[in-house]
């Protein structure tokens, strides 16, 4: 028998190959966080939406995962973002409203790749302590501003060392302060890097050049604003406020309150405005992709792009968010990773997945193990292998706020095929406003209240065991959920520095 040789400098090139591999598939990924503000699901086109065209932030999804139906546990920025850092509901981490700082004893997902040696920054739009810029815990580069901040020149504060206003576009500012701090040499140490948008958040302001993209668009009210005879009265009261379709509409309607037909046109100029800013987010989106591919990095880089929670754009004659209506609760999730799902097979999830699925998720992305405070789980499994034991169920919790009185108490259980959503009143004594139930399977746009119907008895009261289920395991009983108490939908306008 004739032995066959392998040269020896084929046999070095071999070995070597094998190693690069193991090595490159033993490295940690990195994680690039992008996170927007007040984004609808469908304010994409991967989503859907005719208008709104975004190439950059579709190629996340087409390249990777496209979780159609995510899903945030608290419409609210600051209690959302709580959640995805936390991977724990609202009433356990205490982010309740928009003024309260995260707690510097409860472990995020960043602190936890800090501590396994990731250089870790957070970049943009906080939004967890009102007046506060300095740094928090958990990232190695931190660099924010106070309060909403602004569309234009807005002043950041530098890791607590120094306030400078940049000058230009919100968005490109965040994305060229993204770029410089990773072009910091930092060898082979992995990075974690979240930059926080203030796009798409009120008041809407878009960039010269995409001022007229959607001039030829008409954006009349939704056909469910004029739809309210079978829903709580609160509702109706909400029209004339400010987070009603016939106020102000964050500005874009000098006199106000407006019912009359003609005022669908600031509705309008409002809509076109709010896309405006998502096209300077998708061209941001592009920016970064080229900017990881042309150093090397794109593929070993765990790629999110997310919104803290929806928007209700006139659904129900409401604008804003804080309800349980699905334009409120249903936010975008893309995600591309390789090592997740291959670029050229990418997966679409059916299953709803939550906003404190976020933490347990990436940590097991990177090796990390899980953290057993965790109210969330990790969608690793269900991307790749598909979990039949995937949650079917969920629910959703929101307190009164007296800085926005525009929304009640919400505590509401959501499952694949029904929505069932009460209003405590917050002192112990019966709900004052109507409940409301949905068949989201054959009525995703909510227009139809089945509450009232005694036929569906039975659909409640499994619902309500449900939602008393889904709560006892995150620690809520009816005993100790304590809340404000419901003073009423109110008309006067906020204070116009927390807007």
């Amino acid at each position: 028998m004739r032995i066959q040789f392998i040269p020896l400098r084929l046999l070095l090139c071999l070995v070597c190959l094998a190693v690069g591999v193991r090595l490159a598939a033993a490295k940690s990924p990195n994680i690039l966080f992008i996170l927007t503000d007040d984004q609808r699901w469908d304010a994409m086109s991967i989503a859907g939406n005719k208008h709104l065209m975004t190439p950059n932030m579709d190629r996340i999804g087409r390249e990777g995962v496209y979780f159609k139906n995510a899903f945030c546990t608290t419409s609210l920025c600051s209690p959302s973002r709580a959640s995805i850092l936390s991977g724990v509901y609202a009433h356990t981490h205490g982010v309740t409203n928009n003024f309260t700082e995260y707690p510097a004893k409860l472990k995020s997902f960043p602190l936890v790749l800090q501590s396994a040696g990731y250089d870790t920054a957070y970049i943009g739009k906080w939004h967890m302590g009102e007046d506060n810029d300095m740094p928090r815990p958990g990232f190695n580069w931190f660099v924010t501003h106070k309060g909403q901040g602004k569309y234009y020149d807005t002043e950041f504060c530098f890791n607590g060392v120094r306030r400078e206003v940049k000058k230009g576009y919100y968005t490109h500012v965040v994305t060229q302060l993204a770029e410089d701090w990773l072009n910091r040499p930092r060898g082979d140490q992995p990075w974690c890097l979240i930059v926080g948008h203030k796009a798409a958040h009120s008041f809407y302001i878009d960039e010269p050049k995409y001022e007229n993209a959607f001039a030829k668009v008409r954006v009349p009210y939704p056909e469910t604003a004029f739809m309210l005879d079978d829903k709580p009265d609160w509702i109706r009261e909400r029209l004339y406020t400010w987070h009603g379709i016939y106020g102000p509409l964050f500005d874009w309607r000098k006199k106000f309150p407006d019912d009359r037909p003609e005022g669908v046109k600031d509705f309008e100029a409002m809509t076109h405005a709010y896309w405006g800013t998502l096209l300077s987010v998708d061209d941001s989106v592009g920016e970064l992709y080229a900017f990881l591919k042309k150093r090397g990095e794109l593929d070993n880089t765990i790629i999110v792009f997310m919104g803290d929670n929806g928007l209700l754009n006139g659904e129900d004659g409401m604008v804003d968010k804080r309800t349980m209506h699905e334009a409120s609760i249903r936010i975008p999730l893309l995600v591309r990773y390789p090592g997740l799902t291959p670029v050229n097979h990418p997966k679409v999830v059916e299953q709803q997945v939550l906003t404190i699925d976020m933490a347990p998720s990436l940590l097991e992305l990177c090796g990390m193990p899980s953290l057993p405070h965790f109210q969330g789980k990790s969608w690793v499994n269900l991307v790749e292998h598909g979990d039949p034991a995937w949650r079917t169920s969920w629910f959703y919790y929101y307190n009164y706020e007296k800085q926005f009185p525009y929304t009640p108490n919400v505590r509401g259980v959501r499952t694949d095929s029904w929505k069932y959503i009460h209003y405590p009143h917050g002192d112990g004594t019966p709900d004052t406003h109507m409940a409301e139930l949905y068949n989201i399977e054959f009525d995703p746009e909510e227009r139809h209240n089945l509450i009232a119907n005694p036929k569906y008895g039975p659909v409640v009261a499994d619902l309500k065991a449900l939602l008393s289920e889904r709560m006892r395991e995150t620690g809520l009983t009816e005993f100790n959920d304590r809340m404000p108490v419901d003073e009423g939908i109110k008309q006067e306008l906020p204070d116009a520095k927390i807007r």
